[in-house]
């Protein structure tokens, strides 16, 4: 087994998919021309979002949408990077909310949190030494 891709449903693949870019540097891999679907390119896993018609027809019983829960759902995306600050600040400038500033955990990585325009929560987080 292999994990293979997450999918976030949102209201708006295309404004998705920009945001993601502007914010991050993911540059967009992929997007259905009907607009209910698209991918970034984000290296080994795939990082896709979906319209929430497409998540309806999949989830009939329906789910909890992020764009219009009050809070953060209990899952996050992480992005590694060396320099937090200066990928807190651009996600902030793209369109992001912050959760929480850039701040040194007591085992030395440094972490942020946001909220992405279409709900979604992303942490930012320089790697993890281990040793």
């Amino acid at each position: 087994m292999k994990f293979g891709y997450t999918i976030v449903y949102v209201a708006n693949v295309s404004a998705s998919l920009a945001f993601f870019e502007r914010a991050f540097g993911f540059p967009i891999r992929f997007e259905h021309e009907s607009g209910d679907y698209g991918e970034l390119d984000t290296g080994e896993t795939t990082l896709g979002f979906a319209a929430h018609a497409l998540g309806a027809t999949n989830l009939p019983a329906g789910y909890v949408a992020a764009d219009t829960s009050p809070q953060p759902l209990g899952m996050e995306l992480a992005f590694v990077t060396e320099n937090i600050c200066e990928a807190h600040a651009r996600a902030i400038a793209a369109g992001a909310t912050e959760i929480k500033a850039p701040q040194t955990k007591p085992w030395g990585q440094t972490v942020s949190y946001l909220r992405c325009p279409d709900g979604t929560l992303v942490e930012l987080c320089t790697p993890v030494t281990t040793g």
